[in-house]
């Protein structure tokens, strides 16, 4: 498969293909005109006036004029000095997408950087070559400024990369590869350095993975309701418009399709004496619907970005080399923040819901922890445990990032946007909420099965047979966190989906 980059278009699910699924990138030849385009401008500029980025200093060094001489040494200096990272490195994924996402706004011709460039990100790139990026260094403020740098560093041949598993001395890698390394040009280092593009490549991957929680959320939700004896009542579609939320209707569409045709749920729908369930419960549509509706406000803000060109100065057709914010990681990062809060409560219910399932004054009439022999047997006691310090954790990193800001580079970026902060801790809580519902799952799915000889829906049914694939069913105490990593890694794949539409349950 291949993937055809020509700036426009660029959807999320362009950049999970390359990033994870490692497909070619092809760029086209539109792309290349726009790009040549812009070049011609810039190097006009660079023999007529002072421009920044071009024959000056950067930040607030801006007023320094450089001869032309120096100018291509001063790209080198931009790149060395600035790939600063600090910390354990970043995920290969987010490189890559980071990569990709770089060369998408290249392409987009605003920049002024050659071909050369753009062909030298899509060469790493089908390489598999990825930069070894260090967790700390962006403020997201003139765009991931120390990540991109340990890119363009690559791409000089100079630094680490990752090939093959393992990192390397980077003219090794290109070497080995057949890449010969690039020698900057006026504008290239900083079109290289100043984009959002580690954020948005994070926003765009924790949109795939949000999206499946939130569907497995609703699983796990419908599996529960089904282990406490309760109602399927409240999620009523006549009920549910009452409301009309969109992401609420569809969380409650989904608790309606797979709790049907339960026995369970049937066995206790006349003669119970209970009025109604508890909030974790009856307000799972509200809640999964929330976070739902918050996704989909992050979808809209990423497809805009995915439209944006991100640079400083930027190119313009009239042959205008203007200085801008676009790089500005605001957006990104108010929208990594509010998918973070949303989350971070799909993992919070999630744990009062398990936590009923093993109360016995509160799970009717399970036994304690659902212990197969209660003192001697813990049961699922610790699995709790387990995940209610993870969601103590998800309150921690739910606290905004994009509210702090702390002045740099002599006060020329006196406002910084912290977005970077705010995507990598996102994309804690989406492992975090991920580890959560696999606890739910492990517990909910046992309890389901004490309740025989009365049997879950098919679609309930359908997701306990799939775990104990993977995970043993009820039984005296044995090594648990194996299989709470089972599950976890389960709840990664996407066997849960698949077994549903099996059933012809699609969820939304």
């Amino acid at each position: 498969m291949t993937v055809q980059l020509d700036g426009l278009g660029v959807t999320p699910n362009d950049v999970l293909r390359v990033a994870r699924g490692g497909e070619t990138v092809v760029l086209t030849s539109e792309a290349r005109e726009r790009i040549h385009a812009a070049r011609r401008i810039v190097e006009r500029l660079a023999d007529e006036r002072p421009t920044y980025g071009i024959s000056t200093g950067f930040g607030a060094l801006a007023t320094v004029s450089i001869p032309a001489a120096r100018r291509a040494d001063l790209q080198k200096s931009l790149v060395r000095s600035h790939a600063a990272g600090l910390g354990d490195p970043v995920e290969e994924e987010v490189v890559r997408a980071m990569m990709f996402l770089r060369t998408r706004t290249l392409a987009l011709g605003h920049s002024g950087a050659r071909a050369l460039v753009a062909d030298g990100l899509v060469s790493l790139l089908n390489a598999r070559i990825s930069p070894l990026v260090r967790e700390y260094g962006s403020l997201g403020a003139s765009g991931d400024l120390a990540p991109l740098a340990h890119v363009a560093l690559a791409l000089m041949g100079e630094g680490e990369v990752v090939h093959a598993g393992r990192a390397r001395q980077a003219a090794a890698a290109l070497g080995d590869a057949g890449l010969e390394p690039i020698e900057l040009a006026e504008k290239e280092g900083l079109a290289l350095t100043n984009g959002t593009d580690g954020i948005l490549g994070m926003l765009c991957l924790s949109l795939h993975d949000s999206a499946q929680l939130l569907r497995q959320a609703d699983m796990t939700a419908a599996l529960t309701t089904e282990g406490l004896l309760a109602t399927d009542a409240a999620f009523a579609h006549e009920l549910q418009a009452l409301r009309p939320h969109p992401g609420q209707a569809k969380s409650a569409s989904n608790l309606r399709a797979l709790l049907a045709g339960s026995p369970i749920v049937a066995s206790h729908s006349t003669d119970d004496p209970r009025v109604q369930d508890a909030y974790s419960i009856r307000c799972t549509p509200a809640v999964h619907g929330a976070a739902r509706d918050t996704l989909g406000h992050v979808e809209s803000v990423v497809e805009r970005e995915l439209e944006a060109a991100i640079d400083n100065p930027m190119v313009l057709p009239d042959g205008r080399v203007e200085s801008c914010g676009n790089f500005h990681g605001a957006p990104l990062g108010f929208a990594a923040d509010f998918l973070a809060i949303a989350l971070a409560e799909i993992g919070a219910i999630a744990e009062r819901r398990m936590d009923r399932l093993l109360d016995v004054s509160r799970n009717h009439g399970l036994d304690p922890f659902l212990a197969d022999e209660p003192g001697v047997d813990s049961g699922l006691m610790i699995g709790h445990y387990t995940a209610a310090a993870i969601a103590s954790e998800n309150k921690r990193l739910a606290a905004p990032a994009s509210i702090d800001s702390l002045p740099t580079s002599a006060m020329q970026e006196d406002h910084v946007s912290m977005a970077w902060s705010a995507a990598r801790k996102l994309r804690r809580v989406v492992d975090n909420v991920r580890r959560i519902l696999a606890v739910e799952y492990v517990i909910a799915a046992r309890a389901v099965e004490l309740r025989q000889p009365l049997e879950p829906a098919p679609g309930t049914g359908s997701l306990v047979r799939l775990l104990r694939q993977h995970v043993g069913g009820p039984g005296p105490d044995r090594y648990l966190s194996p299989e709470l990593r089972s599950a976890e890694e389960l709840l990664r794949s996407s066997e849960p989906d698949r077994t549903l539409e099996e059933l012809g349950l699609e969820l939304d």
